[in-house]
């Protein structure tokens, strides 16, 4: 009989969150905008390399947020990897409350033209849906990356103003260098 095999109580919401809670990840904003031009994201730190050739990642985007069906129609996002001094935009999109984009700075990416958080960010991805896949409340969003940046003190030197932005056990920190 397997270890783990037996008569465990279902896990609750509260459990999970604590235990996926205490593995901190990277915090990303996911960004798209619908047909007007009106911008939509979410933080995210649900963010996973899926294959080099051709290049795809996946997000996870909630059931009951707005993004994802924007997302779905139009087809195409951006993976805003946030740094240090970005979690104003990480506090600001892991919020439920309107005008989020009034407060971080963006602009239109080049590839895709939706928003890119430049100012907050080390690093972007644009990217094109490739595929949805529906997983409990959650939806799994793979998309093709279709263009990069990654901001030059981060590939050069791991600079504090460009470490990574983590999430984990309830704060915030910024990677060591």
């Amino acid at each position: 009989m397997s270890p783990l095999a037996g008569t465990a109580a279902p896990v609750t919401p509260d459990a999970f969150r604590a235990v996926m809670g205490a593995h901190p990840g990277g915090v990303s904003v996911v960004t798209t905008a619908d047909e007007s031009g009106q911008p939509y994201g979410f933080a995210c730190t649900a963010v996973c390399s899926v294959s080099l050739d051709p290049p795809l990642l996946l997000v996870c985007a909630s059931n009951t947020g707005s993004t994802l069906p924007v997302l779905a129609a139009r087809g195409a996002f951006v993976v805003n990897f946030l740094h240090g001094p970005g979690q104003r935009a990480a506090e600001a999109f892991a919020s439920r409350t309107a005008g989020r984009f009034s407060r971080v700075p963006w602009e239109p990416a080049p590839a895709t033209g939706l928003p890119a958080l430049h100012e907050d960010s080390h690093a972007l991805a644009e990217c094109r849906v490739e595929r949805l896949v529906p997983a409990g409340d959650h939806t799994v969003v793979i998309g093709e990356v279709l263009r990069t940046e990654v901001a030059e003190d981060a590939a050069a030197s791991g600079g504090s103003a460009t470490a990574p932005l983590l999430y984990g056990m309830r704060r915030y920190v910024t990677w060591p260098v």
